[in-house]
């Protein structure tokens, strides 16, 4: 007899931390996106109040000579900016893979290990670099995932272990990712042909051409015909 997984989506403890530090960090967001809405607005009442206080050959020196420098300046400004968020961007999600990366080593409870890996898997944007020291680890854990959580109310654990597994870019994995075209539930075959098709695993074409004609379900049809062009198909 097969031990059943329990579903990741329960709130543990530390769900629940994770949850409240979210709320908070989104409140202060939002307070700060009220400040700086307060004080752009600040901002162009002043310098609507100036502008109708200069005289006109001042305005015309401004609209031939300042504004357009002052655009160009602007511009340059938005251009640092972009870079500076795009580089603290991947600094927050490399830091948070190592975290994440630490806590799966070092868990212990089946379930939180679980949920680690899944949430891992998505902080990297669904790539393996990065996670190279990790991928035996993580294999077992989706592929034994897979086998063992058994039941209806446990598809999406089924599907979200199926579907990891294509991002571990590990053809050994295919077999029991075939097999899993076979579950009775649509969400976890959908989530399967996903898999195939990230591990371009061409083999499955005449598998994946059946499920692309013969699924009942259009989600799975449609996943397996996107597998297929992923192969080139």
């Amino acid at each position: 007899m097969h031990t059943s997984v329990k579903p990741v989506a329960s709130l543990t403890p530390s769900s629940w931390g994770s949850y409240h530090a979210e709320r908070m960090m989104r409140h202060a967001s939002g307070q700060a996106n009220l400040t700086a809405i307060a004080v752009l607005l600040g901002i162009i009442i002043t310098a609507v109040w100036v502008w109708k206080r200069l005289s006109l050959e001042t305005q015309d020196y401004l609209i031939d000579q300042a504004i357009p420098i002052a655009l160009l300046v602007a511009v340059c400004l938005v251009l640092v900016w972009v870079i500076v968020r795009t580089v603290q961007a991947r600094k927050r999600r490399l830091s948070r893979r190592a975290t994440l990366l630490a806590r799966f080593s070092g868990e212990i409870s089946p379930e939180q290990r679980l949920e680690t890996a899944f949430a891992l898997i998505e902080v990297n944007n669904y790539r393996i670099e990065g996670l190279e020291s990790a991928v035996p680890a993580l294999k077992e854990l989706f592929a034994t995932t897979l086998h063992r959580a058994v039941g209806d109310k446990q598809h999406r654990i089924r599907g979200m272990a199926a579907s990891h597994l294509g991002v571990l870019q590990d053809l050994s994995v295919v077999p029991l990712l075939v097999k899993a075209l076979d579950d009775d539930h649509a969400y976890v075959r959908s989530c399967a042909a996903l898999a195939l098709g990230r591990l371009r695993a061409i083999e499955t074409k005449e598998r994946l051409l059946t499920v692309m004609k013969d699924d009942w379900d259009q989600t799975v049809r449609s996943r397996a015909k996107e597998a297929l062009e992923r192969m080139g198909v």
